[in-house]
């Protein structure tokens, strides 16, 4: 684990976060600056920096990032008005806590482009 990294830190509960749901593989809580009335940060326990360093194997855990947010759109009742499932792979992709991380944003219509 990084200790310079933000997200394992909120992982191994060294920082406080108000956490909305954990297993042996991932961790979700809710964003510090919301940019949405649902806004939830989907992280694997495991550090991966960024999405382009991805491989094969990490597949499953890709995976599981996903159905833990389709999940909590569920318990949060945003499933069936609708959410967004957003990704950024580096400062041109708008990520800027470099561990992989899956934000869920609902309670709202989302516009395209964001904003």
């Amino acid at each position: 684990m990084p200790r310079d990294c933000l997200f394992c830190q909120i992982v191994a509960k060294e920082l406080p976060a108000t956490i909305a749901y954990e297993d042996p593989e991932v961790v979700a809580f809710h964003d510090v600056a919301p940019q949405a009335p649902v806004h939830l940060l989907v992280v694997p326990r495991r550090h991966l920096a960024r999405i382009s360093e991805l491989q094969a194997a990490d597949a499953p855990m890709i995976s599981h990032l996903v159905m833990t947010a389709n999940q909590l759109a569920r318990t949060l009742g945003v499933d069936e008005a609708g959410y967004r499932l957003v990704m950024n792979c580096n400062a041109h992709g708008g990520q800027t806590v470099f561990h992989v991380h899956l934000h869920l944003l609902g309670g709202r219509p989302m516009r395209w482009p964001p904003g």
